[in-house]
Protein backbone atom coordinates (compact mmCIF):
# COMPACT_ATOMS: atom_id res chain seq x y z
CA UNK A 1 0.00 0.00 0.00
CA UNK A 2 3.00 2.25 0.23
CA UNK A 3 2.49 4.05 -3.17
CA UNK A 4 -1.45 5.11 -2.36
CA UNK A 5 -0.24 5.44 1.28
CA UNK A 6 2.45 8.25 0.33
CA UNK A 7 0.26 10.11 -1.98
CA UNK A 8 -2.12 10.35 1.53
CA UNK A 9 0.52 11.54 3.60
CA UNK A 10 2.06 14.50 0.86
CA UNK A 11 -1.91 15.61 0.47
CA UNK A 12 -2.35 15.83 4.36
CA UNK A 13 0.83 17.57 5.00
CA UNK A 14 -0.65 19.98 2.76
CA UNK A 15 -3.38 20.84 4.37
CA UNK A 16 -5.35 18.65 6.64
CA UNK A 17 -8.76 17.15 5.52
CA UNK A 18 -11.60 14.82 6.41
CA UNK A 19 -10.90 11.27 5.29
CA UNK A 20 -13.52 9.30 7.20
CA UNK A 21 -17.18 9.85 7.85
CA UNK A 22 -18.57 7.25 10.35
CA UNK A 23 -20.44 6.07 12.99
CA UNK A 24 -18.13 7.51 15.46
CA UNK A 25 -18.04 11.48 13.22
CA UNK A 26 -15.85 12.54 11.18
CA UNK A 27 -11.72 11.76 11.13
CA UNK A 28 -9.01 13.65 9.69
CA UNK A 29 -6.08 12.27 7.73
CA UNK A 30 -3.68 13.55 9.97
CA UNK A 31 -5.54 11.74 12.84
CA UNK A 32 -5.55 8.56 10.86
CA UNK A 33 -2.10 9.12 9.84
CA UNK A 34 -1.05 9.25 14.24
CA UNK A 35 -3.20 6.32 14.77
CA UNK A 36 -1.70 4.32 11.78
CA UNK A 37 2.09 4.94 13.13
CA UNK A 38 1.01 3.75 16.71
CA UNK A 39 -0.31 0.38 15.11
CA UNK A 40 2.60 0.26 12.36
CA UNK A 41 5.16 0.48 15.54
CA UNK A 42 2.82 -2.06 17.76
CA UNK A 43 2.94 -4.65 14.51
CA UNK A 44 6.87 -4.16 13.94
CA UNK A 45 7.76 -4.21 17.47
CA UNK A 46 11.00 -6.94 17.76
CA UNK A 47 11.63 -6.79 14.31
CA UNK A 48 14.60 -5.78 13.32
CA UNK A 49 13.90 -3.82 9.93
CA UNK A 50 10.62 -2.48 11.28
CA UNK A 51 8.71 -4.68 8.65
CA UNK A 52 4.99 -4.77 9.69
CA UNK A 53 4.53 -8.65 8.09
CA UNK A 54 1.35 -9.97 7.31
CA UNK A 55 -1.64 -8.96 9.36
CA UNK A 56 -5.12 -10.09 10.04
CA UNK A 57 -7.14 -7.60 10.24
CA UNK A 58 -11.02 -7.25 11.81
CA UNK A 59 -12.28 -5.10 8.68
CA UNK A 60 -15.30 -3.00 9.94
CA UNK A 61 -16.81 0.01 8.21
CA UNK A 62 -15.14 2.63 10.37
CA UNK A 63 -11.91 4.51 10.36
CA UNK A 64 -9.95 1.35 12.00
CA UNK A 65 -9.87 -0.39 8.73
CA UNK A 66 -8.74 2.67 7.23
CA UNK A 67 -5.91 2.98 9.79
CA UNK A 68 -4.59 -0.15 9.40
CA UNK A 69 -3.90 0.34 5.79
CA UNK A 70 -1.94 3.52 6.46
CA UNK A 71 -0.40 1.39 8.92
CA UNK A 72 0.62 -1.44 6.02
CA UNK A 73 1.88 1.66 3.85
CA UNK A 74 3.87 3.49 6.41
CA UNK A 75 5.70 0.12 7.34
CA UNK A 76 9.40 -0.28 7.11
CA UNK A 77 11.68 -2.90 5.68
CA UNK A 78 9.19 -5.02 3.48
CA UNK A 79 6.35 -3.40 3.85
CA UNK A 80 2.89 -4.66 5.01
CA UNK A 81 0.72 -6.78 3.60
CA UNK A 82 -2.98 -6.68 5.37
CA UNK A 83 -5.59 -9.89 5.33
CA UNK A 84 -9.39 -8.49 5.40
CA UNK A 85 -11.62 -10.81 8.35
CA UNK A 86 -15.30 -10.58 8.94
CA UNK A 87 -16.08 -10.60 12.19
CA UNK A 88 -18.88 -12.84 11.80
CA UNK A 89 -16.01 -15.19 10.62
CA UNK A 90 -16.88 -18.71 12.95
CA UNK A 91 -13.90 -19.95 14.35
CA UNK A 92 -13.63 -23.13 11.96
CA UNK A 93 -13.74 -20.81 8.91
CA UNK A 94 -11.25 -18.40 11.20
CA UNK A 95 -9.06 -21.90 11.50
CA UNK A 96 -9.18 -22.45 7.65
CA UNK A 97 -7.77 -18.97 7.14
CA UNK A 98 -5.26 -18.70 9.72
CA UNK A 99 -3.62 -21.96 7.86
CA UNK A 100 -3.97 -20.53 4.48
CA UNK A 101 -2.75 -17.36 5.41
CA UNK A 102 -0.06 -17.78 8.57
CA UNK A 103 -0.25 -14.08 9.20
CA UNK A 104 2.49 -12.60 11.87
CA UNK A 105 -0.49 -10.60 13.62
CA UNK A 106 -3.90 -10.21 14.12
CA UNK A 107 -5.75 -6.79 15.25
CA UNK A 108 -9.14 -7.25 16.20
CA UNK A 109 -12.27 -5.92 19.20
CA UNK A 110 -11.74 -8.68 21.85
CA UNK A 111 -14.80 -10.42 21.46
CA UNK A 112 -13.12 -11.58 17.97
CA UNK A 113 -9.64 -12.02 19.74
CA UNK A 114 -11.57 -14.65 21.99
CA UNK A 115 -13.42 -16.07 19.73
CA UNK A 116 -11.24 -17.22 17.13
CA UNK A 117 -8.84 -18.77 19.91
CA UNK A 118 -6.45 -15.67 18.82
CA UNK A 119 -3.99 -16.97 22.09
CA UNK A 120 -3.80 -20.01 21.29
CA UNK A 121 -1.85 -19.01 18.05
CA UNK A 122 0.12 -15.76 19.16
CA UNK A 123 0.81 -16.67 22.81
CA UNK A 124 2.43 -13.31 23.08
CA UNK A 125 1.32 -10.19 25.16
CA UNK A 126 -1.29 -8.28 24.08
CA UNK A 127 -1.12 -4.27 23.00
CA UNK A 128 -3.99 -2.26 22.50
CA UNK A 129 -4.32 0.07 19.57
CA UNK A 130 -7.24 2.20 17.22
CA UNK A 131 -8.64 3.18 20.25
CA UNK A 132 -9.26 -0.13 22.69
CA UNK A 133 -8.86 -3.17 19.94
CA UNK A 134 -6.36 -5.77 20.85
CA UNK A 135 -2.73 -6.38 18.65
CA UNK A 136 -0.97 -9.96 18.81
CA UNK A 137 1.89 -10.48 16.94
CA UNK A 138 4.08 -13.69 16.49
CA UNK A 139 8.17 -12.98 17.30
CA UNK A 140 10.79 -12.83 14.80
CA UNK A 141 11.14 -11.61 11.64
CA UNK A 142 8.66 -11.27 8.59
CA UNK A 143 8.62 -12.55 5.38
CA UNK A 144 6.62 -10.47 3.04
CA UNK A 145 8.14 -11.51 -0.44
CA UNK A 146 6.33 -14.81 0.33
CA UNK A 147 2.77 -13.16 -1.39
CA UNK A 148 4.71 -12.48 -4.60
CA UNK A 149 3.92 -8.83 -4.73
CA UNK A 150 0.85 -9.06 -3.43
CA UNK A 151 -0.28 -6.62 -0.68
CA UNK A 152 -4.16 -7.53 0.10
CA UNK A 153 -5.86 -10.89 1.06
CA UNK A 154 -9.25 -10.63 0.74
CA UNK A 155 -11.56 -14.23 2.12
CA UNK A 156 -13.89 -15.18 -0.46
CA UNK A 157 -16.34 -18.54 -0.04
CA UNK A 158 -15.87 -18.82 -4.06
CA UNK A 159 -18.16 -21.93 -5.02
CA UNK A 160 -17.16 -24.65 -2.67
CA UNK A 161 -17.66 -23.11 0.63
CA UNK A 162 -14.39 -23.03 2.14
CA UNK A 163 -12.94 -19.73 2.87
CA UNK A 164 -9.64 -18.73 -0.14
CA UNK A 165 -7.76 -16.07 0.31
CA UNK A 166 -7.44 -13.92 -2.94
CA UNK A 167 -3.81 -12.14 -3.58
CA UNK A 168 -4.02 -9.28 -5.17
CA UNK A 169 -0.85 -6.66 -5.29
CA UNK A 170 -1.48 -2.76 -5.23
CA UNK A 171 -0.79 -2.27 -8.88
CA UNK A 172 -3.83 -4.10 -9.46
CA UNK A 173 -6.00 -2.80 -6.50
CA UNK A 174 -4.66 0.85 -8.49
CA UNK A 175 -5.57 -0.22 -11.97
CA UNK A 176 -9.25 -1.12 -11.15
CA UNK A 177 -10.34 1.83 -8.22
CA UNK A 178 -8.65 4.73 -11.05
CA UNK A 179 -10.37 3.03 -13.89
CA UNK A 180 -13.89 3.35 -11.42
CA UNK A 181 -13.09 7.17 -10.83
CA UNK A 182 -12.66 7.96 -14.64
CA UNK A 183 -15.74 5.99 -15.87
CA UNK A 184 -18.00 7.62 -13.08
CA UNK A 185 -16.35 11.10 -13.43
CA UNK A 186 -15.08 11.26 -10.21
CA UNK A 187 -12.81 14.21 -9.04
CA UNK A 188 -9.69 14.01 -6.51
CA UNK A 189 -11.36 15.07 -2.71
CA UNK A 190 -15.19 13.60 -4.03
CA UNK A 191 -16.65 12.05 -0.86
CA UNK A 192 -17.45 8.27 -1.65
CA UNK A 193 -19.68 5.91 0.32
CA UNK A 194 -18.50 2.38 1.54
CA UNK A 195 -21.94 0.40 2.67
CA UNK A 196 -20.97 -3.14 1.97
CA UNK A 197 -18.98 -4.48 4.17
CA UNK A 198 -15.37 -3.97 3.81
CA UNK A 199 -14.03 -7.65 4.73
CA UNK A 200 -14.56 -8.28 1.02
CA UNK A 201 -11.98 -7.41 -1.50
CA UNK A 202 -13.86 -5.78 -4.09
CA UNK A 203 -16.05 -3.29 -1.52
CA UNK A 204 -12.23 -2.53 0.25
CA UNK A 205 -10.50 -1.91 -3.06
CA UNK A 206 -13.78 0.22 -4.39
CA UNK A 207 -13.78 1.62 -0.13
CA UNK A 208 -11.09 1.98 1.21
CA UNK A 209 -8.59 2.11 -1.72
CA UNK A 210 -10.42 4.30 -4.51
CA UNK A 211 -11.17 6.53 -1.43
CA UNK A 212 -7.81 7.25 -0.74
CA UNK A 213 -6.96 7.33 -4.46
CA UNK A 214 -9.12 10.59 -4.32
CA UNK A 215 -7.95 11.34 -1.06
CA UNK A 216 -11.57 12.38 -0.45
CA UNK A 217 -13.92 11.73 2.66
CA UNK A 218 -14.93 7.84 2.53
CA UNK A 219 -18.39 7.49 4.63
CA UNK A 220 -19.59 4.30 5.99
CA UNK A 221 -22.29 2.86 8.20
CA UNK A 222 -21.24 0.06 10.56
CA UNK A 223 -24.04 -2.23 9.82
CA UNK A 224 -26.13 -2.85 7.11
CA UNK A 225 -29.46 0.22 7.51
CA UNK A 226 -31.57 1.25 4.56
CA UNK A 227 -32.42 4.95 6.00
CA UNK A 228 -29.69 5.73 7.86
CA UNK A 229 -26.69 5.21 4.37
CA UNK A 230 -29.58 7.06 2.70
CA UNK A 231 -29.75 10.22 5.07
CA UNK A 232 -25.78 9.83 5.60
CA UNK A 233 -24.49 10.06 1.73
CA UNK A 234 -27.45 12.71 1.04
CA UNK A 235 -25.78 14.95 4.22
CA UNK A 236 -22.43 14.68 3.57
CA UNK A 237 -22.45 14.96 -0.47
CA UNK A 238 -21.58 11.54 -1.39
CA UNK A 239 -20.94 11.53 -5.35
CA UNK A 240 -20.69 7.84 -5.76
CA UNK A 241 -20.82 4.18 -3.96
CA UNK A 242 -20.87 0.83 -5.00
CA UNK A 243 -23.33 -1.98 -3.88
CA UNK A 244 -24.37 -5.60 -3.93
CA UNK A 245 -28.42 -5.49 -6.17
CA UNK A 246 -30.61 -6.02 -2.96
CA UNK A 247 -28.84 -3.04 -1.38
CA UNK A 248 -29.74 -0.89 -4.18
CA UNK A 249 -33.56 -2.37 -4.37
CA UNK A 250 -33.75 -1.74 -0.35
CA UNK A 251 -32.18 1.62 -1.04
CA UNK A 252 -34.58 2.46 -4.16
CA UNK A 253 -38.08 1.25 -1.45
CA UNK A 254 -36.67 3.27 1.18
CA UNK A 255 -36.75 6.71 -0.84
CA UNK A 256 -40.28 6.23 -2.11
CA UNK A 257 -39.42 8.38 -4.53
CA UNK A 258 -38.02 10.68 -2.85
CA UNK A 259 -35.12 11.34 -5.46
CA UNK A 260 -33.11 11.91 -2.05
CA UNK A 261 -29.45 10.82 -3.84
CA UNK A 262 -29.88 13.52 -6.92
CA UNK A 263 -26.52 14.97 -5.57
CA UNK A 264 -24.81 11.17 -6.13
CA UNK A 265 -23.33 10.84 -9.61
CA UNK A 266 -23.66 7.08 -10.12
CA UNK A 267 -24.38 3.76 -8.18
CA UNK A 268 -22.34 0.83 -9.16
CA UNK A 269 -24.13 -2.27 -8.55
CA UNK A 270 -22.98 -5.77 -9.00
CA UNK A 271 -22.42 -9.29 -7.01
CA UNK A 272 -25.60 -11.07 -7.50
CA UNK A 273 -28.95 -11.40 -9.90
CA UNK A 274 -30.10 -8.07 -11.27
CA UNK A 275 -32.96 -7.17 -13.70
CA UNK A 276 -33.67 -4.13 -15.72
CA UNK A 277 -36.69 -3.07 -14.69
CA UNK A 278 -36.53 -3.16 -10.93
CA UNK A 279 -33.19 -1.54 -11.07
CA UNK A 280 -34.81 0.20 -13.03
CA UNK A 281 -37.57 1.36 -10.53
CA UNK A 282 -34.79 2.18 -8.06
CA UNK A 283 -32.84 4.71 -9.78
CA UNK A 284 -35.98 6.88 -10.55
CA UNK A 285 -36.73 7.08 -6.59
CA UNK A 286 -33.37 7.53 -5.69
CA UNK A 287 -32.36 9.76 -8.33
CA UNK A 288 -29.39 8.73 -9.56
CA UNK A 289 -28.08 6.89 -12.07
CA UNK A 290 -27.46 2.98 -11.09
CA UNK A 291 -24.48 1.32 -13.33
CA UNK A 292 -24.84 -2.77 -13.67
CA UNK A 293 -21.16 -4.32 -13.53
CA UNK A 294 -19.51 -7.42 -13.51
CA UNK A 295 -16.18 -8.39 -11.59
CA UNK A 296 -14.76 -10.56 -8.93
CA UNK A 297 -12.53 -11.20 -6.20
CA UNK A 298 -10.13 -12.54 -8.69
CA UNK A 299 -10.14 -10.03 -11.25
CA UNK A 300 -11.48 -6.47 -9.62
CA UNK A 301 -14.30 -4.80 -11.52
CA UNK A 302 -13.92 -5.56 -14.98
CA UNK A 303 -16.69 -4.36 -16.67
CA UNK A 304 -18.78 -1.21 -16.38
CA UNK A 305 -20.75 1.16 -18.38
CA UNK A 306 -21.10 4.52 -18.00
CA UNK A 307 -23.52 7.16 -16.61
CA UNK A 308 -24.57 9.01 -19.61
CA UNK A 309 -25.18 5.37 -21.34
CA UNK A 310 -28.66 4.82 -22.50
CA UNK A 311 -30.86 2.84 -19.58
CA UNK A 312 -30.58 -0.13 -21.57
CA UNK A 313 -27.01 0.05 -21.63
CA UNK A 314 -26.73 0.61 -18.09
CA UNK A 315 -29.27 -1.41 -16.53
CA UNK A 316 -29.67 -4.35 -19.05
CA UNK A 317 -26.25 -5.05 -19.60
CA UNK A 318 -23.36 -5.54 -17.92
CA UNK A 319 -21.19 -2.71 -19.45
CA UNK A 320 -17.49 -3.09 -21.65
CA UNK A 321 -14.80 -4.61 -20.28
CA UNK A 322 -12.14 -2.01 -18.66
CA UNK A 323 -9.28 -0.45 -21.11
CA UNK A 324 -6.36 -3.23 -21.31
CA UNK A 325 -8.91 -5.92 -19.92
CA UNK A 326 -9.96 -8.88 -22.04
CA UNK A 327 -13.07 -10.71 -21.90
CA UNK A 328 -14.18 -13.44 -23.84
CA UNK A 329 -16.75 -16.42 -24.21
CA UNK A 330 -16.11 -19.77 -25.48
CA UNK A 331 -18.26 -22.31 -27.16
CA UNK A 332 -18.62 -25.80 -26.28
CA UNK A 333 -15.81 -26.74 -28.82
CA UNK A 334 -13.36 -24.07 -27.69
CA UNK A 335 -14.14 -21.00 -30.45
CA UNK A 336 -14.28 -17.61 -29.06
CA UNK A 337 -18.24 -16.71 -29.51
CA UNK A 338 -19.43 -14.10 -31.48
CA UNK A 339 -21.70 -11.74 -30.98
CA UNK A 340 -25.47 -12.97 -29.91
CA UNK A 341 -23.54 -16.50 -28.88
CA UNK A 342 -23.76 -17.38 -25.08
CA UNK A 343 -20.80 -19.19 -24.01
CA UNK A 344 -18.00 -19.77 -20.70
CA UNK A 345 -16.56 -16.70 -19.59
CA UNK A 346 -12.67 -15.72 -19.33
CA UNK A 347 -11.21 -12.59 -18.16
CA UNK A 348 -7.49 -11.60 -17.67
CA UNK A 349 -6.18 -8.36 -17.23
CA UNK A 350 -4.23 -5.49 -15.17
CA UNK A 351 -6.56 -6.77 -11.71
CA UNK A 352 -6.02 -9.94 -11.79
CA UNK A 353 -5.17 -11.60 -8.67
CA UNK A 354 -1.76 -13.20 -8.10
CA UNK A 355 -3.26 -16.66 -6.88
CA UNK A 356 -5.10 -17.87 -3.62
CA UNK A 357 -3.63 -18.16 -0.25
CA UNK A 358 -1.72 -21.89 0.45
CA UNK A 359 0.08 -23.09 3.71
CA UNK A 360 1.07 -18.85 3.81
CA UNK A 361 2.41 -18.35 0.21
CA UNK A 362 0.18 -17.33 -3.41
CA UNK A 363 -0.48 -20.37 -5.12
CA UNK A 364 -0.71 -18.84 -8.77
CA UNK A 365 -3.95 -19.59 -10.35
CA UNK A 366 -4.86 -21.59 -13.11
CA UNK A 367 -5.08 -20.06 -16.01
CA UNK A 368 -5.36 -21.02 -19.89
CA UNK A 369 -2.50 -20.95 -21.98
CA UNK A 370 -2.93 -17.83 -23.43
CA UNK A 371 -3.70 -16.38 -19.67
CA UNK A 372 -7.16 -16.29 -19.47
CA UNK A 373 -9.04 -16.91 -16.14
CA UNK A 374 -12.28 -19.38 -16.67
CA UNK A 375 -14.91 -17.15 -14.04
CA UNK A 376 -17.81 -19.90 -14.01
CA UNK A 377 -19.87 -17.28 -15.77
CA UNK A 378 -22.20 -17.88 -19.00
CA UNK A 379 -21.27 -14.47 -20.97
CA UNK A 380 -22.86 -13.39 -24.42
CA UNK A 381 -20.88 -9.95 -26.12
CA UNK A 382 -23.09 -7.19 -28.51
CA UNK A 383 -22.01 -5.86 -31.98
CA UNK A 384 -21.19 -2.92 -29.79
CA UNK A 385 -18.78 -4.25 -27.56
CA UNK A 386 -21.55 -4.73 -24.42
CA UNK A 387 -21.30 -7.66 -22.65
CA UNK A 388 -24.15 -9.69 -20.83
CA UNK A 389 -23.59 -11.78 -17.93
CA UNK A 390 -26.48 -15.11 -18.62
CA UNK A 391 -25.69 -16.63 -15.19
CA UNK A 392 -23.43 -19.15 -13.89
CA UNK A 393 -22.60 -22.11 -15.63
CA UNK A 394 -24.15 -24.17 -12.84
CA UNK A 395 -27.41 -22.02 -11.95
CA UNK A 396 -29.54 -24.41 -13.46
CA UNK A 397 -32.50 -27.09 -11.98
CA UNK A 398 -32.83 -30.27 -13.00
CA UNK A 399 -36.56 -31.57 -13.36
CA UNK A 400 -37.33 -34.81 -14.29
CA UNK A 401 -34.22 -34.72 -16.33
CA UNK A 402 -34.81 -31.55 -18.07
CA UNK A 403 -32.31 -28.41 -16.95
CA UNK A 404 -34.23 -25.20 -16.44
CA UNK A 405 -32.21 -21.96 -16.04
CA UNK A 406 -32.50 -20.11 -12.72
CA UNK A 407 -31.36 -16.86 -14.81
CA UNK A 408 -33.83 -16.75 -16.93
CA UNK A 409 -36.90 -17.24 -14.88
CA UNK A 410 -35.70 -14.67 -12.62
CA UNK A 411 -35.42 -11.96 -15.30
CA UNK A 412 -38.74 -12.92 -15.93
CA UNK A 413 -40.55 -12.98 -12.97
CA UNK A 414 -38.57 -9.11 -12.26
CA UNK A 415 -40.73 -7.72 -14.84
CA UNK A 416 -44.18 -8.47 -12.36
CA UNK A 417 -45.21 -5.09 -11.14
CA UNK A 418 -45.45 -5.88 -7.80
CA UNK A 419 -42.28 -7.88 -7.65
CA UNK A 420 -39.39 -5.78 -5.44
CA UNK A 421 -36.86 -8.93 -5.39
CA UNK A 422 -37.19 -12.12 -6.03
CA UNK A 423 -34.97 -15.56 -6.07
CA UNK A 424 -36.13 -18.82 -8.29
CA UNK A 425 -34.46 -21.97 -5.98
CA UNK A 426 -34.95 -25.67 -6.64
CA UNK A 427 -36.89 -27.44 -3.72
CA UNK A 428 -36.34 -32.08 -3.54
CA UNK A 429 -38.71 -33.99 -5.04
CA UNK A 430 -39.29 -37.32 -4.73
CA UNK A 431 -40.14 -38.39 -8.29
CA UNK A 432 -38.38 -35.48 -10.80
CA UNK A 433 -35.79 -34.47 -8.58
CA UNK A 434 -36.15 -31.39 -8.25
CA UNK A 435 -39.29 -28.91 -8.51
CA UNK A 436 -38.69 -24.81 -9.42
CA UNK A 437 -39.85 -23.18 -6.33
CA UNK A 438 -39.78 -19.09 -6.43
CA UNK A 439 -39.60 -16.62 -2.75
CA UNK A 440 -41.22 -13.46 -3.49
CA UNK A 441 -40.21 -9.81 -2.00
CA UNK A 442 -43.28 -7.63 -2.78
CA UNK A 443 -43.54 -3.81 -3.65
CA UNK A 444 -46.73 -3.43 -1.40
CA UNK A 445 -46.06 -6.35 1.27
CA UNK A 446 -49.37 -7.96 -0.32
CA UNK A 447 -48.02 -12.08 -0.94
CA UNK A 448 -48.30 -12.82 -4.95
CA UNK A 449 -49.65 -16.08 -5.79
CA UNK A 450 -49.04 -19.14 -7.86
CA UNK A 451 -51.61 -18.35 -10.13
CA UNK A 452 -51.12 -14.72 -10.59
CA UNK A 453 -47.20 -15.76 -11.42
CA UNK A 454 -47.93 -18.24 -13.51
CA UNK A 455 -50.19 -15.50 -15.36
CA UNK A 456 -47.26 -13.08 -15.83
CA UNK A 457 -45.23 -16.00 -17.02
CA UNK A 458 -47.43 -16.93 -19.77
CA UNK A 459 -48.46 -13.11 -20.63
CA UNK A 460 -44.86 -12.58 -21.67
CA UNK A 461 -44.18 -15.77 -23.61
CA UNK A 462 -42.35 -17.84 -21.05
CA UNK A 463 -42.64 -21.68 -21.70
CA UNK A 464 -44.76 -23.31 -19.50
CA UNK A 465 -41.68 -25.87 -18.61
CA UNK A 466 -40.14 -22.94 -16.86
CA UNK A 467 -43.05 -21.88 -14.83
CA UNK A 468 -42.28 -21.82 -10.75
CA UNK A 469 -44.27 -24.42 -9.34
CA UNK A 470 -44.36 -23.49 -5.96
CA UNK A 471 -44.53 -19.53 -4.93
CA UNK A 472 -43.17 -18.16 -1.65
CA UNK A 473 -43.79 -14.98 -0.16
CA UNK A 474 -40.73 -13.22 2.17
CA UNK A 475 -40.40 -10.27 4.17
CA UNK A 476 -36.25 -10.27 2.54
CA UNK A 477 -34.57 -12.75 0.65
CA UNK A 478 -31.57 -14.67 2.47
CA UNK A 479 -28.22 -12.43 2.26
CA UNK A 480 -24.62 -13.15 2.77
CA UNK A 481 -22.21 -11.03 5.08
CA UNK A 482 -21.19 -8.89 2.57
CA UNK A 483 -25.07 -8.32 1.38
CA UNK A 484 -25.28 -10.67 -1.49
CA UNK A 485 -27.94 -12.99 -2.29
CA UNK A 486 -27.33 -16.08 -0.36
CA UNK A 487 -28.11 -18.97 -2.46
CA UNK A 488 -27.85 -22.03 -0.36
CA UNK A 489 -30.00 -20.05 2.14
CA UNK A 490 -32.68 -19.38 0.08
CA UNK A 491 -32.99 -22.73 -0.89
CA UNK A 492 -33.12 -23.95 3.15
CA UNK A 493 -35.79 -21.46 3.47
CA UNK A 494 -37.84 -22.73 0.26
CA UNK A 495 -37.42 -26.43 1.34
CA UNK A 496 -38.32 -25.06 5.02
CA UNK A 497 -42.07 -23.73 3.56
CA UNK A 498 -42.29 -26.86 1.09
CA UNK A 499 -42.14 -29.36 3.94
CA UNK A 500 -44.24 -26.95 6.19
CA UNK A 501 -47.25 -27.11 3.74
CA UNK A 502 -50.61 -29.39 4.79
CA UNK A 503 -50.03 -32.96 3.57
CA UNK A 504 -46.23 -32.73 4.16
CA UNK A 505 -45.96 -33.57 7.67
Amino acid sequence: MREVVREFQRRAAEADFVAVIDDTGSHTARQLLDEATRLSAALSEGTADGTVGTVMIQADNSWRTVAATLAAGLSCGDGGVIALVNRHTTQAEFATAWADIRPDAVVAEDSAIDAWAVPTRLPGPARTVLDGWTCLTAPGEREVSRWSGGVLIGLTSGSTGRPKGVVQSEEALRYAAATTISVNGLSPGDAVAAIVPLSSTAAYCFGVYLALLLRGPLVMTGKWDRALALRRMAETGVRWTMCVPTMALQMGDEAAGSGVLGGVRSITVGGGPMDRTALARAEQSLGTKILRVFGMSECLGHTSPRPDDPEEIRLGRDGRPFPGTDVRALTPDGRVAGPGVTGRAQVRGPSLFLGYAGDGRAVPPALTEDGFLPTGDLLMSHEDGTLTIMGREKDIIIRGGRNIDITEIERAVAGHPRVARACVVPVPDDILGERVALLVVTTDGRPVDLAEMTGHLESIGLSKTKWPEYVYGTDELPQTKVGKLDRGGARELAAGLRAQEPGRA
